[in-house]
């Protein structure tokens, strides 16, 4: 079994590929079943604001070709192949590993990841297509993620996409005393929300497609005022700023349904974008996405920062990924191990068995036979058992399981 990774770099894929390539859960679901006819059982597809991937264990070079295939055929409508990437093992761990921890972030360090991946297990969970080693991998890249957090304190900058976001509005518009809209009710629009009381804002309004979601953001704020999805047009009339962070797979802003009658600032942080990119060429609105936060980043003093932290934090890095590794090497001759443990089971039982029978013994007395019988067993096999956990290669554990297979007759 070993582990892979495809999907878009959103380093080379701008925003309008990235909007085309985003999972929704129905498209999730679907990839699921189709990975899952080419004989795949572990699957995760990690889905955000910027990243379209897909994680997966796999047995031949076939079922890898397939699962990236899948992909490409799913969203043949871009070409996903000029900005596609595909590891497999320890590359592809190491990419995931980098992942939880930030390191491959438009914001390096940045927190929301983090739950981002667990949430994407939790879905293959749920879609039955997690599986032992799926979850130690992922396990494993999340408690990394953890102390590198811990021990080098890098997401302690306040440096995320929503930060970001605010400020660049703060610095063209001013934020303090101004009336604004906030659309969505995720853990964007909660950053996005608790930047904005930050920077003085006035009047803050909540829309959301579900009413009781924006009710957790009244919790952080009691005087948030919340209206009906449908009214959102409505109210930006009267409004400075408004603020985009949902997850809908649709343009939540249209420039057909708007006409702005005064100075606007619209700051999207979806993808795929909530609103409307031609607006650009309106007079009276300025418009921040993605696109135009990630030129942005590259100049960022506390970015220049965060990067000597990564660095410094590769080496724990390495070291929890070597541990991961390792463990999934030794989990290619588990398989072997448990059939030669199993075989030793058969002959303590059948030679107890016959034993048993012809003396008359006690039941300490058939306590103890049946333990050293098992205990001498076990010191036989225990050195096979060392050897085959310590190959360190495929071919030289192919060749093993083979001897063994054969020697035993399992």
């Amino acid at each position: 079994m070993q582990f892979g990774v495809c999907g878009i770099n959103y380093k080379k894929a701008d925003l309008d590929i990235r909007d085309k390539t985003s999972f929704t859960d129905l498209k999730k679901a679907e990839f699921f079943q189709l990975a899952g006819k080419e004989g795949i059982g572990q699957c995760m597809i990690l889905s955000t604001c910027n990243r379209s991937e897909v994680y997966f264990l796999y047995k031949t070079e076939n079922q890898f070709h397939s699962v990236c295939g899948i992909y490409e055929e799913m969203f043949s409508e871009v070409v996903p192949g000029e900005y596609m990437i595909s590891m497999c093992s320890g590359a592809a761990m190491g990419y995931l590993f980098r992942v939880a921890a930030g390191l491959e972030s438009l914001v390096l360090g940045e927190d929301q990841i983090l739950g981002q991946v667990k949430e994407a297990l939790d879905f293959s969970r749920t879609m039955g297509y997690d599986g032992k080693e799926l979850n130690k991998i992922v396990r494993d890249a999340v408690t990394c993620a953890k102390r590198i957090k811990t021990e080098f304190k890098i997401s302690e900058k306040p440096l995320s996409v929503s930060y970001i976001g605010i400020r660049m509005v703060e610095e063209h518009t001013g934020i303090a005393g101004r009336r604004v809209l906030l659309i969505g009710s995720g853990k964007a629009s909660l950053l996005a929300l608790k930047y904005l009381k930050e920077y003085g804002a006035g009047k803050i309004t909540v829309c959301s497609r579900t009413l009781s979601h924006a009710g957790r953001l009244q919790e952080e704020e009691a005087e948030l005022q919340v209206i009906p999805y449908e009214e959102r047009y409505q109210y930006m009339a009267q409004c400075d700023i408004v603020v985009s962070a949902t997850a809908s797979p649709h343009t939540v802003i249209r420039r057909e349904d708007f006409e702005p009658e005064g100075p606007i600032t619209f700051l999207d942080l979806a993808a795929p974008r909530d609103i409307d990119t031609a607006f650009v060429e309106h007079p009276l609105v300025y418009l921040i996405n993605l696109d135009t936060l990630q030129k942005l980043m590259r100049d960022l003093t506390e970015k220049q920062l965060r990067e000597q932290l990564v660095d410094e934090s590769q080496t724990m890095l390495e070291e929890a990924l070597e541990e991961t590794r390792q463990w999934m090497l030794q989990s290619r001759v588990d398989d072997t191990i448990q059939s030669l443990q199993q075989r030793c089971n058969h002959i303590v039982e059948d030679s107890y068995s016959y034993l048993d029978r012809k003396m008359e013994l006690g039941r300490r007395e058939q306590k103890l036979l049946k333990k050293v019988l098992n205990a001498s067993l076990q010191r036989l096999l225990r050195g096979p058992i060392q050897e085959l956990k310590q190959l360190d290669s495929k071919e030289k554990q192919d060749e093993y399981k083979k001897m063994v297979n054969d020697l035993f007759h399992i």
